[in-house]
């Protein structure tokens, strides 16, 4: 994909190149998951008024189906208050840890109204092209993308990451499907909001019935791929793949996921999903689980200490309308570049893996793997006697 188009300029869009002819496709599909993510759907939003109305100029046939080509997708904007910006000292001023210095850095020159590219409205690009890509995955194996706010600063939730629908999650203004951590979470941020400060914390994203053998071992790991896709979304400054960090307090007996025979399926299976459904960078069939961590909102409405263009230090106070805390908004998001990235390795791996079918006999065929293969016949049935396998193993 290629995203163009700033906060303040006519509109923002997303040119989506690569994607397969004959996938169905509607203007409806692609809105739902940008009426998740535009401004102003709640109080704990940005109260810019933008309806976000997506229009599809290209790659798309009037009845709705994509013809290969090209797809070119454009939002409009509509509710620009570029005076927040220029009549006020952020026309000189740098927003502490905000992109306004770095971009004028390496340029020379900067969008200063609305923070041109580096503003979220840069991701409703990503998030039109990422519906395109959730319907591809749906259609090929009835992939599901869900993600959820898991944590906002230290207040976490339960949540069953096999259970849990899109439904549960909207169920609520912060996007958290267990009720009562979403009460608490809300609390939070409202203290926060009136006191004209901002908040962070962590999406979790999990990515159902994903086939075994995605992604490679090296340098493109799809749990690698996945991290740089969601850490280029704007505030987000971190990335874990399954169990993460709390991975390394266990030792390796207690991290390790067993595997087990589906007895109804016979496909190979794991106990638990501490590896987040990747293990050595290929998936292995059960679901994909990332968390990832976005920063408080930069522009605030209280004073802080900068410096100007022309170097001289500064006391600035935000002026604009700004998202308190951008994890209710970042949920879809953070779904579009699972989505995206997910249709990258099945294109991949069809590519590399599936041009020439395996006709070895099945017993000579690794067992199939992961929550929807199935093993022709059912589980293997095991010869009366066979006791433990005995290995040795030297790596380096």
């Amino acid at each position: 994909i290629s995203t163009w188009g700033e906060s303040h300029g006519g509109g923002v869009g997303v040119t989506l190149d690569g994607c397969p002819p004959r996938v169905s496709l509607t203007r409806e599909e692609v809105q739902i998951d940008l009426d998740r993510r535009r401004p102003g759907q709640s109080r704990i939003t940005t109260p810019r008024n933008e309806a976000d109305a997506v229009e599809i100029l290209s790659g798309v046939t009037l009845d709705g189906i994509t013809t290969g080509t090209p797809i070119a997708m454009l939002v409009r904007n509509k509710d620009q208050r570029s005076s927040d910006y220029l009549d006020n000292d952020m026309n000189v001023a740098y927003r502490p840890s905000h992109a306004d210095a770095t971009y004028d850095a390496k340029y020379g020159v900067r969008a200063i109204a609305g923070g041109g590219r580096s503003s979220a409205r840069e991701t409703i690009g990503r998030v039109a092209a990422g519906a395109v890509a959730r319907k591809i995955l749906k259609q090929f194996n009835g992939i599901e993308v869900l993600g959820y706010v898991s944590k906002v600063q230290d207040i976490g939730c339960d949540v069953d990451d096999d259970t849990f629908t899109m439904e549960d999650v909207d169920a609520n203004i912060v996007r958290c499907p267990d009720q009562e951590a979403a009460e608490k979470m809300l609390g939070r941020i409202d203290e926060i909001r009136k006191a004209g400060n901002s908040i962070g914390g962590v999406v979790t994203c999990v990515a159902r019935n994903v086939p075994a053998g995605w992604g490679s071992p090296v340098f493109d790991k799809l749990e690698a791929d996945l991290a740089k896709a969601c850490m280029s979304i704007p505030a987000a400054k971190g990335f874990e793949s399954g169990d993460g960090f709390e991975g390394t307090l266990l030792s390796g007996k207690d991290h390790n996921d067993e595997f087990y025979i589906d007895p109804v399926t016979g496909a190979t299976r794991t106990k638990t999903n501490r590896s987040g459904g990747i293990q050595g960078g290929i998936s292995n069939g059960e679901s994909i689980v990332i968390h990832v961590a976005f920063k408080p909102t930069s522009t605030i409405a209280q004073k802080q200490l900068t410096v100007t263009r022309d170097g001289q230090e500064v006391e600035l106070r935000g002026k604009g309308r700004h998202d308190p805390c951008v994890l209710p908004r970042a949920v879809p998001m953070v779904e579009a570049m699972v989505a995206l990235t997910l249709v990258d390795a099945l294109m991949l791996q069809q590519a590399q893996c599936e041009i020439f079918p395996n006709e070895a006999e099945q017993d000579s065929k690794p067992n199939p793997m992961g929550v929807t293969a199935k093993r022709e016949g059912g589980p293997k049935q095991h010869l009366v006697g066979e006791g433990p396998i005995s290995q040795r193993v030297d790596e380096e």
